[in-house]
């Protein structure tokens, strides 16, 4: 019998050790202190960040066949407001 209860302790002693845990609790995401950007703020980024490409568009660059990679500025934007920024963007670079 006193076999049966030091197996059952250690059993038990395991099965609560098994349940804690030592892993710190995960850290909360840290505040950013920069306030959100509007949408026309977001646009003139990616108008600017448009027309900086195209200025720096290689030599041997073709519109009928190249094409201008999409800024990361213009992420948030939505496939209309982007092809707006482009034609503005244009305009800007010339």
């Amino acid at each position: 019998m006193t076999t049966r209860t030091a197996a059952t302790l250690i059993l038990l002693a395991a099965t609560l050790t098994a349940c804690t845990s030592t892993d710190p609790a995960p850290e909360k995401p840290a505040a950013t202190s920069a306030p959100a950007l509007s949408k026309a703020e977001i646009t003139r980024q990616c108008v600017n960040a448009i027309a900086e490409a195209v200025s720096n568009r290689p030599a041997d660059f073709d519109p009928e066949t190249d094409s201008d990679p999409q800024p990361a500025a213009c992420d948030a934007l939505s496939e209309a407001e982007y092809m707006d920024a482009y034609m503005d963007g244009l305009s800007q670079a010339q």
